[in-house]
């Protein structure tokens, strides 16, 4: 990669960088590779709920409302790596994505970092690659819109973004995507998410709170969060109310692509 315009030079001293989540709006399990990873084909959706990622030139790196081992801080040390320089900065994390969800969460974060970060340092690369090793769902995330992702999510298909508005729904508790991934391996699945068989077994709050949701709702990557499609704004707010007793809530939109590759 050969960053320009020439080191030392930020386009800005510093950008604010929502960190969009994401659905899974369909997603299908291949099967296992010799390497231990599972084939995946899913539509994901880039949607409207966000983390926010200040990002501000510095001479040393600093992350606020972060953990020490954030994707946030891998994400910039892989993009220093690539680009061949230094390129510390001032981080501040404001959180509103639940962990452990299914909606990309971190991912979303660190692919705010290299965004950010190239903004301010005016790096003019491809960032997917660089994406693909910090995580499956990073290289979406980066770009937003809709895509078919295949391979492990990060081999992405560009299609038109879904419509309407989305009621989402989160228990209040993580669900761990390795143990999913390895119960898939014991039970499979079926359905728009053949993760959902896999995510009850792994965690079985998780199938008491979809039976309290009722019908039309979906889990999303291998969850803990549900989400159901509504024509409207209000049809979302009156949906979310059936789980707001139960556990966090959000109405958010399906977004089209905030970047192009390359």
């Amino acid at each position: 990669m050969t960053p320009h315009p020439p080191a030392g030079h930020a386009d800005v001293a510093a950008v604010a960088v929502p960190a969009h989540a994401k659905l899974n709006l369909d997603l299908a399990v291949l099967g296992r590779r010799p390497d231990g990873h599972h084939e995946i084909r899913t539509r994901f959706q880039a949607i409207s709920l966000h983390d926010l990622l200040i990002v501000e030139t510095a001479a040393l790196t600093h992350l606020e409302g972060g953990v020490p081992d954030d994707l946030v801080l891998r994400a910039q040390r892989a993009l220093a790596e690539a680009a061949g320089r230094d390129l510390p900065a001032r981080l501040r994390l404001v959180k509103r994505i639940p962990i452990g969800a299914g909606l990309g969460g971190g991912s979303a974060d660190a692919a705010a970092a290299l965004r950010g970060l190239s903004r301010v340092y005016g790096l003019r690369c491809d960032l997917a690659p660089i994406a693909a090793g910090l995580g499956a769902d990073v290289p979406f995330l980066v770009y937003g819109g809709s895509a078919i992702g295949t391979g492990l999510g990060e081999r992405l298909q560009p299609v038109a973004p879904d419509t309407g508005w989305y009621a989402v729904v989160w228990p209040g508790f993580p669900v761990s995507t390795g143990d999913v991934y390895r119960r898939w391996d014991e039970v499979g699945g079926a359905g728009p998410n053949q993760l959902r068989r896999a995510a009850f077994a792994v965690e079985p709050r998780l199938a008491e709170f979809a039976d309290m949701l009722g019908p039309g709702w979906h889990l999303t990557g291998s969850g803990a969060a549900f989400f159901r499609r509504c024509r409207t704004r209000a049809e979302a707010e009156s949906a979310v109310r059936a789980g707001a007793s139960a556990g966090w809530t959000a109405v958010a939109r399906p977004l089209g692509p905030w970047s192009r590759p390359g």
